[in-house]
């Protein structure tokens, strides 16, 4: 079992069931107390065991005795934009390191979009995170910790989860996953697997991976090109795998689990936006189980690249649906927050 160790201290935020219920027999406690302490930090948000008050004070009082804590993120920014709901989020780690999370809310849909890693290590050169560099993991503590912090800012239930903010989720995979896990277990965040989402640059092992998981989580792959040379210079670290490799993956992927994938494509004035990019994104697509999500792309301050006209978004949009590619068009929020896909990034508060 994976411990997050504080000398001797043990934060019980980030435990699966069968962690908590280690920790119940080890106290001398009966197993479904495990239950009751799950319930408490993800379902109501207890911030201590103190709180847990259907818990007999004795088993409380040995969680305490024993270094057993309920963590908590600092939150040092939040930020709500003023052209739409969405909320950005800076929290402070335990190491004082920082990272970022967006609130995106819709209708009756409440979408968090959670960090993975501060920084990331892909390098991906027109996504603000990829400039920042990669300075570790996160645990699934501190992911489910984001999730934590945004409901007990907002007292909003989320409705779908997405580890799409820093980093790159399978270059941590066990921890990724067993964040997804705690957001769909019934007596956590109760999140349906159908409603959680990982993207990756196309780590192949990776895609390779999941497809053997039992949970139909779903994943996004970030391609941004179709042809080769192009991505690799977009995308320097995923150009490990040419689009040869990358594609059989997503197909095998895609056979065993019956579930589509979604390509993420974000259109870079007179980078990847022309007609032969365009063809060969048609040419990729072909066949198989996926959906492109075509990105405008959200600007970045320090870095050349431009967004695309209306009209060649529109021209993509338009050629992908008449050669029978489902498609999408992503609806732009948070921009004025710099809280928009590519725009999350390290950042440090000045403290007087």
């Amino acid at each position: 079992m994976q411990q997050q160790l504080r000398q001797q201290s043990f934060n019980l935020t980030g435990c699966s069931l069968s962690e908590l219920q280690i920790i119940a027999e080890r106290l001398g406690e009966k197993p479904y107390r495990a239950r009751q302490i799950f319930r408490w930090i993800y379902q109501k948000k207890a911030s201590s065991i103190d709180a847990m008050t259907d818990l007999s004070l004795a088993f409380r009082q040995k969680l305490s005795a024993g270094g057993y804590y309920v963590g908590a993120l600092k939150i040092l920014q939040e930020q709500l934009s003023a052209i739409d709901a969405t909320r950005k989020y800076l929290f402070e780690l335990a190491d004082g390191n920082t990272i970022e999370s967006v609130l995106l809310t819709e209708d009756a849909r409440a979408t968090l979009c959670f960090s993975t890693q501060a920084g990331c290590a892909m390098g991906c050169t027109f996504c603000a995170t990829g400039q920042s560099g990669f300075v570790r993991n996160l645990n699934a503590g501190e992911m489910v910790g984001q999730a934590l912090g945004v409901m007990r800012s907002t007292d909003q239930r989320l409705t779908n989860a997405v580890a799409m903010g820093q980093g790159e989720p399978l270059a941590n995979y066990d921890e990724t996953l067993k964040a997804l896990r705690i957001f769909n277990a019934p007596d956590g965040f109760a999140i349906g697997a159908r409603h959680l989402t990982l993207s990756t640059c196309g780590l192949v092992e990776g895609i390779r991976r999941l497809a053997e998981e039992p949970e139909q989580f779903g994943l996004a792959v970030s391609l941004h090109s179709a042809i080769d040379v192009k991505r690799a210079q977009l995308m320097p670290k995923a150009a490990k795998y040419n689009l040869a490799v990358l594609q059989a993956a997503c197909k095998d992927y895609t056979n065993k689990t019956g579930r589509r994938i979604t390509l993420e494509y974000t259109l870079i004035a007179g980078e990847n936006d022309q007609e032969a990019d365009l063809r060969a994104l048609i040419q990729f697509c072909r066949g198989w189980l996926c959906h492109v999500n075509l990105i405008p792309l959200n600007p970045v301050a320090a870095l050349k690249y431009d967004r695309s006209l209306p009209s060649r978004v529109m021209r993509f949009g338009q050629e992908l649906e008449q050669a029978g590619i489902a498609m999408s068009i992503r609806k732009e929020k948070g921009a004025d927050l710099d809280a928009a896909c590519g725009q999350l990034r390290q950042r440090q508060v000045h403290r007087s």
